[in-house]
């Protein structure tokens, strides 16, 4: 009885902890700081070997071989490009970003967000050239993280301000999709990208005719995934088309789309991400010293992530208001916007994946992981301790 009732009462524990707004991102850090112990303790080997285990899926003679690190990178990982392709899809159409007036304001925070980390990067790593390829890894923001920082502060966040970052770390994943697609792209593979063509032709006409059934957009929609993997595309980006045909509302009267949404979110949360992190942040530290820090390369993401995302938020929030483009919500400051801006500098799953797409050095590869880290962590602590200091408890 008594093992029955711990059973239960650690169930419920669970059940209650998933349901917090901050559960992802502390499942997030913890998965990030697990994969750190691990790879700088005596599992380290267990650990580089586990992800370079070959794993190969074939049916009737064709299939798919790949060590476990691009098993999780690239099939795991187009869930959450799909559930980050139903967000955006959503916050569109009836969300923050349904009209000109909402979206006016993290648009321009977010284009600053992107471009100005952007050029701190280029501008440190300008004369290391085998660098440059990274310039979009401090572009991103990562919203699991972001926002679970942010429900940790409590009511000392207004919702305003929640809201606002939210929209900001979703016009952000459009652009870190937009670049993927655009400059992470080595080489198409034309009859495979045909054959996507094809089957996204298909998923289209099924959310135009707004079938209510999940089954033909799940088959579909792996189907979409071989062919984009194959055709030299990242496959995650089949997520995100996938994701692009779902009907919003179906012939039956159900909203698919939220309803895919909520179903997938806590799958995307506490295990897609959690397993990508424990997968992509562990790095030796063991024999790292200080001046591995000071390299362009992981010098450039950290100030991207901290300097260029400061001065890309605010400022250009700060131009979309002088000029009248925009205003900021009711009841949010500067120095709130200010410290949004520091919690939008980290990265991490984003600013990692990108940048395992940027390089194959297991060196460069390495930089990138210190950099991401180095640089999430100072903005978090820097963006906790601003707006702790803007903001006053709810009583």
């Amino acid at each position: 009885m008594a093992v029955q009732a711990a059973v239960k009462s650690t169930g419920q524990f669970l059940r209650d902890f998933m349901k917090e707004e901050s559960a992802g991102g502390i499942v997030l850090m913890v998965s990030a700081f697990a994969a750190l112990v691990v790879a700088n303790s005596g599992l380290a080997s267990w650990y580089t070997g586990m992800l370079g285990t070959e794993i190969a899926l074939t049916v009737g003679g064709t299939g798919i071989e790949k060590p476990a690190l691009l098993w999780i990178n690239d099939g795991l990982m187009a869930l959450f490009f799909f559930l980050v392709g139903l967000e955006v899809k959503r916050e569109v159409l009836t969300g923050q970003l349904s009209s000109w007036k909402q979206a006016s304001l993290p648009l321009f925070a977010a284009l600053g967000g992107m471009v100005l980390p952007a050029l701190v990067f280029l501008g440190i790593n300008w004369n290391t050239p085998e660098n440059l390829n990274g310039w979009a890894i401090p572009a991103a923001t990562d919203i699991a993280f972001a926002l679970g920082i942010l429900a940790l502060l409590g009511s000392r966040v207004p919702v305003a301000l929640k809201a606002l970052l939210l929209a900001v770390a979703v016009i952000d994943d459009i652009g870190a999709i937009v670049i993927i697609a655009l400059f992470y792209t080595p080489g198409v593979e034309t009859t495979m990208l045909m054959g996507a063509a094809i089957v996204f032709a298909l998923l289209a006409l099924l959310g135009w005719a707004r079938v209510g059934s999940r089954i033909p957009y799940i088959l579909l929609g792996i189907v979409l995934w071989y062919f984009v993997l194959k055709s030299g595309v990242h496959a995650t980006l089949a997520g995100v088309a996938l994701a692009m045909t779902i009907p919003v509302t179906t012939r039956g009267g159900d909203n698919l789309l939220e309803h895919m949404e909520h179903d997938l979110h806590p799958w995307v949360a506490f295990m897609v991400v959690p397993i990508f992190a424990f997968a992509n942040a562990g790095v030796g530290l063991l024999d790292v010293e200080l001046s591995a820090l000071l390299a362009p390369l992981p010098l450039g993401i950290a100030l991207g992530l901290i300097i260029g995302k400061q001065l890309g938020i605010v400022g250009f929030a700060w131009l979309a208001t002088k000029s009248g483009i925009a205003s900021l919500p009711v009841g949010i400051s500067w120095m709130q916007i200010w410290g949004l801006s520091l919690i939008a500098g980290i990265g991490f799953t984003m600013s990692l994946f990108i940048g395992n797409l940027a390089f194959a050095s297991p060196e460069q590869i390495a930089a990138v992981k210190l950099g991401v880290l180095s640089g999430s962590l100072i903005a978090a602590i820097a963006g906790v301790f601003i707006l702790r200091a803007a903001s006053k408890p709810a009583l």
